[in-house]
């Protein structure tokens, strides 16, 4: 026989979010579309490689409610593929970087380019404050081209004496 009143346990009602339920909204999260830098900017010489780089930010962080949980969740930018304009793709796990300490570069023929970069995101979260966990899966965003000419010096001989 129960006598009084009693409580009831709803956590089974709602449960917290799962990993896959989270990955949804790391989807439609709206992550940045990373810059794509060149150096030298507008115009290159054949010789000489192009360096490549992005310097917006590689790491978000967003709350978001879900079924009433707040979620926070931290997306940081796991890969970078640049792809040069001549068929060629640079995959690295490093944003780059500007002279004199690149680390992504490209050699060139004359012509005009238009490089991209495509980034891929990875991350974690974490429910009500509770411990972290990694988002089971990845997500990509398009950064915007950048466009260049490749331009061929040549040499010209003068006299010094005319």
């Amino acid at each position: 026989m129960n006598e009084g009143p009693s409580c009831v346990d709803i956590t089974d009602l709602n449960p917290p979010p799962s990993p896959e339920e989270v990955f949804r909204y790391f989807q439609t999260l709206p992550l940045p579309q990373l810059t794509t830098r060149q150096q030298p900017p507008g115009e290159a010489l054949v010789g000489l490689p192009v360096i490549f780089f992005t310097d917006s930010p590689t790491t978000q962080t967003f709350t978001v409610d879900i079924r009433g949980f707040a979620v926070t969740i931290t997306a940081r930018a796991t890969s970078f593929t640049w792809t040069t304009g001549d068929g060629t793709t640079l995959t690295t796990t490093d944003p780059g970087a500007p002279h004199p300490d690149q680390t992504i570069t490209h050699d060139y023929s004359s012509g005009t380019y238009t490089a991209g970069l495509t980034t891929t995101w990875g991350g974690t979260f974490s429910v009500d404050g509770g411990a972290a966990a990694d988002v089971p899966g990845t997500t990509t965003t398009e950064g915007a081209p950048t466009t260049f000419t490749v331009r061929q010096a040549r040499a010209v001989l003068t006299n010094p004496y005319d």
